[in-house]
């Protein structure tokens, strides 16, 4: 069994972040790299503020229901 934090440090040192385009300067976003994707199944996505913080991983399927959802407004307030 492969030892999860060791993956993702292997995945990390492979990813190439990006911010959208649509990011302001208020600092509120998020750093996705999605070059993982169809090797390792895998986005990762960082808050651009704290690029050492915690990372969280999506899988194809995952993010594109993600994006759907925000797409369909389901996570506005």
């Amino acid at each position: 069994m492969t030892d999860p934090t060791a993956r993702l440090g292997a995945l990390l040192a492979g990813a190439n972040f990006f911010k959208s385009r649509r990011s302001d300067s208020s600092g509120s976003c998020v750093e996705v790299a999605t070059n993982l994707a169809t090797t390792h199944d895998t986005i990762l996505v960082r808050d651009t503020k704290n690029r050492q913080g915690g990372v969280l991983a999506f899988t194809q399927a995952d993010w594109g229901a993600f994006i759907e959802g925000v797409q369909a407004g389901e996570f506005d307030r």
